[in-house]
């Protein structure tokens, strides 16, 4: 039986539909911003998770010469109402956060995305990304260079019944500035119980934040995949790289 092209498509579009319904709940990434002298970094992850349906909403601020959260935060909510939405969940982190936001001056310094590699690119390697550091046309400075490298753990208690290893990484830079290097910026040795049970990562981009005083701020992005009730569930790090010695 033949279908008229408007019914083709409809079946098609009802097809891919219900393959995306039931794949993995890959966490939107929305940046925030920096404290004037980048000390201080903040981000929103977000999206309805997978199986409940529930949406979910998480501001980050990082203390970028600890690499420690602030106190009292992760800001996480989420709606136990599969229909709540995005808007309501959002605007209940937005509302938690404001005060935060609004002592660091975020609003009135966002940074430079340098860098985004989602898992929706399809070209761009998964474990390897080079950007510049400023925005401007024609380039000005040289390349820096991340790679990550997985390597593997003994699982956690969480995760010892669902998988045999756990996956950790190594971040470093291959070039920073244009010259060879092989700084180290973060190695695991044990599996946060925060990351559930990873099973793999990828670079997904860079923030990079100009002070009117002092050198530049860079933090790395990485996107941890992890076993999820419908499929692989992502969701984001943020990893603040060390001034040069």
């Amino acid at each position: 039986m033949r279908f008229s092209g408007g019914i083709a498509a409809a079946r098609l579009a009802s097809a891919l539909f219900a393959d995306a319904a039931c794949a993995g709940d890959i966490a939107s990434f929305q940046p925030i911003g920096f404290s004037p002298d980048g000390s201080v970094f903040a981000f929103e992850e977000y999206g309805i998770q997978d199986g409940s349906g529930f949406p979910y909403s998480t501001v980050v601020f990082i203390d970028t010469r600890k690499d420690v959260f602030l106190p009292d935060t992760p800001i996480r909510v989420r709606i136990d109402d599969e229909n709540a939405g995005l808007a309501k969940v959002r605007a209940e982190t937005a509302a938690k956060a404001a005060a935060l936001v609004k002592k660091f001056e975020m609003n009135g310094n966002p940074g430079l995305m340098a860098a985004f590699n989602p898992v929706t690119e399809t070209e761009s390697s998964a474990h390897r990304l080079t950007y510049l550091q400023y925005a401007v046309e024609p380039p000005v400075g040289g390349e820096f260079t991340l790679a990550l490298n997985e390597i593997t753990l003994p699982p956690t208690a969480l995760c010892k019944d669902v998988t045999p290893q756990s996956i950790g990484f190594r971040l470093g830079f291959q070039n920073e500035d244009g010259k060879a290097s092989d700084r180290m910026l973060h190695t695991d040795t044990k599996i946060p119980d925060s990351r559930k049970c990873p099973t793999g990562y990828r670079i997904g981009g860079v923030m990079v934040h100009h002070p009117a005083d002092g050198d530049p701020v860079h933090v790395a992005l990485v996107q941890v995949l992890s076993f999820g009730f419908e499929g692989r569930d992502g969701r984001w790090i943020a990893i603040p790289v060390p001034v040069a010695p």
